[in-house]
């Protein structure tokens, strides 16, 4: 409830009365003010203030002279006269008579409003949004695992492979010379031989097989055995593998798969692809190359980025990844082939991106040169473009005009 309203013949407002005020909220004290025709803006400090400075003239709302107000520093040593802002009304007899208070609810209070504490500032309460649903409310499906032989095969595959084996049986390919399965020296002993290979094929991701290869005679020259590289500082080690990609994390990788291999496996590298996995900076293309060259064991396929283009190109597989692709290759490819597959689609892939010309001319010159001509330009060799800028658009309109 709102203070009495005084008679002018009545008592000065009574400590209860004064309570009251403070006692209402800011929203109950706002709408007294709308009520008289005032300002409803600011802390609830300021409109406690502003009620009791414009009590109706009628009623003066004056304080005796030996008590301060709560919300006022000026001490009124004349009772009789009125408060700063009863003038706003003129005399006693112009100001109009106040309307009668806004009956408070007995309702309880909105959650949303809250009592200010003094001096603070009313802050308009926001409604926090609901989280967005997810489009899909179905849960993720799980990849089923391709297992081997359980896809059926490409059509025509085997006469595009062996077309392939026709093209490179000159093994004139990069990798052919300077691929993981050359470089490592075989008079050293087995166990050397075997961490040369795993060595050669931690050097080859990201890097041309010219540049592994005279990578690999450095550290040959060097004394390229498990022992040796374990004992060799990271600064040296990296040193002689700077013309490498990424050489630094590399040269990381080889110095902690050293150390665990003399540590862990008594100096010898891991027998088997899953457990080279486990050493540093070794994925599943290199653990089963290096399985089939070092131990002439198969339990998987090495697919490197070339075969993974090739044969998405060729359709004989529909992955995003090189692992997708090993997955789906082996689920159709009969295991005899896992083997070999890398060495000769990983050369056949350099002739036709590196080395146009050559792979052009055997083209042309094999038993079926129209397909293989139709084969190459499948795995994005303008061969049009090429044989005029090699000189070749005569044999090349023979072989199409047959």
């Amino acid at each position: 409830m709102p203070p009495s309203i005084r008679s002018e013949g009545s008592a000065l407002i009574s400590s209860v009365d004064d309570v009251l005020w403070n006692e209402m909220a800011v929203v109950e004290l706002k709408a007294q003010l709308k009520s008289r025709s005032l300002p409803v803006s600011g802390v609830k400090a300021v409109l406690i203030q502003r009620l009791e400075e414009h009590q109706p003239s009628s009623h003066p709302s004056t304080l005796p002279s030996n008590k301060k107000s709560k919300y006022f520093t000026k001490e009124y040593k004349n009772p009789s006269t009125p408060l700063k802002g009863a003038g706003e009304f003129g005399t006693a007899e112009e100001t109009p008579k106040p309307k009668t208070p806004t009956k408070l609810s007995s309702k309880k209070k909105s959650p949303s409003v809250t009592p200010e504490k003094k001096g603070s500032v009313m802050k308009t309460p926001t409604k926090r949004k609901p989280p967005a649903k997810s489009k899909s409310t179905s849960p993720r499906k799980k990849r089923i695992k391709i297992e081997p032989g359980s896809l059926d095969p490409p059509e025509n595959w085997e006469r595009i492979y062996k077309l392939v084996e026709e093209l490179r049986l000159d093994r004139s390919a990069p990798v052919d010379t300077d691929g993981g399965h050359e470089l490592p020296e075989k008079h050293l002993g087995p166990v050397v031989h075997r961490f040369q290979i795993l060595t050669a094929l931690m050097l080859s991701s990201q890097t041309k097989d010219a540049v592994v290869g005279a990578t690999m005679r450095d550290l040959q020259k060097h004394g390229l055995t498990v022992e040796n590289i374990n004992n060799t500082d990271p600064e040296t080690l990296n040193g002689l593998i700077g013309k490498v990609g990424f050489h630094n994390n590399k040269t990381k990788f080889i110095k902690q798969s050293a150390e665990m291999i003399v540590s862990q496996y008594n100096g010898d590298i891991p027998p088997t692809a899953d457990e080279m996995m486990k050493l540093p900076g070794v994925g599943p293309k290199m653990a089963f190359i290096v399985e089939h060259v070092a131990f002439d064991t198969v339990s998987g396929i090495g697919v490197d980025t070339h075969m993974h283009r090739m044969f998405n190109d060729l359709k004989w597989v529909d992955s995003k990844t090189p692992e997708q692709t090993r997955e789906q290759l082996e689920g159709w490819l009969p295991k005899g082939r896992w083997g070999e597959i890398n060495v000769l689609w990983v050369g056949f892939g350099q002739e036709v991106q590196q080395q146009k010309e050559k792979m052009l001319r055997k083209a042309l010159a094999c038993g079926s040169p129209k397909e293989a001509l139709g084969l190459v330009q499948k795995l994005r060799l303008d061969v049009k473009k090429e044989a005029k800028r090699f000189g070749l658009e005569e044999e090349m309109k023979s072989v199409m005009d047959e």
